[in-house]
């Protein structure tokens, strides 16, 4: 299996990979923040780092191999709690370069299969992707699952993937915050997202007040 994954972060990717029984022969990456590669090449020695989105006509990839391309497009610009620019923006110009090298995945070989990731937003933006990627790729099916159902985090997401689910939503584990965390004190049930700005403080004050 040859993988291809955009925005790789600390790649999530394989981890879930390695959860299905997946070993890929060779996994590609693109990805930009130093300490996310870090990571990831801790954890993954065998990753082959590609660099920046933006340079992908000059990768060496051996693209006819290449069985799944996946990731998320950056949502600060798409998400309801964002600017809403969408692809005004600089960042949300960066859904299209995804785009395109998927469609040139899927023409290079028409069996791979593709999956795309991003956050609720509102519905104009939805139907723009929506009918873009479909405008772009073969067989797009579009899914809305709230890792919730498997995590203690709430997390609604929507897919837009050529792969057909036998089940549209994964079965609700009942998994809570408390059953994760080492002394079991928490406010919610559920966590709030955690994200590079967590370190500033947010809810982790009030957390602290109430529970020291």
């Amino acid at each position: 299996m040859y993988v291809l994954s955009l925005f790789d972060g600390m790649s999530c990717g394989q981890i879930a990979l390695n959860k299905l029984g997946k070993t890929p022969t060779k996994y590609y990456a693109s990805e930009v923040d130093k300490y996310a590669i870090k990571t990831a090449k801790k954890n993954y020695p065998d990753t082959i780092h590609l660099g920046d989105i933006n340079d992908w006509k000059d990768w060496d990839i051996e693209w006819k191999f290449v069985d799944l391309v996946m990731g998320g497009f950056p949502c600060q610009q798409w998400s309801v709690a964002g600017q809403q620019l969408g692809d005004r923006s600089e960042s949300g110009q960066l859904f299209w370069v995804m785009l395109d090298i998927m469609k040139h995945v899927m023409e290079c070989n028409p069996n791979a299969k593709y999956l795309m990731e991003n956050v609720r937003m509102s519905n104009a933006f939805e139907k723009y992707i929506t009918h873009h990627t479909e405008q772009a790729l073969p067989n797009v099916n579009k899914y809305l699952i709230n890792s919730s159902l498997v995590s203690a985090q709430n997390r609604k997401r929507f897919y837009w993937t050529n792969i057909i689910l036998d089940e549209p939503q994964p079965k609700d584990r009942g998994i809570v915050l408390k059953d994760i965390l080492e002394d079991g004190l928490t406010d919610r049930t559920k966590s709030h997202c955690l994200d590079a700005n967590y370190f500033k403080g947010g809810n982790l004050k009030s957390y602290f007040e109430k529970h020291r």
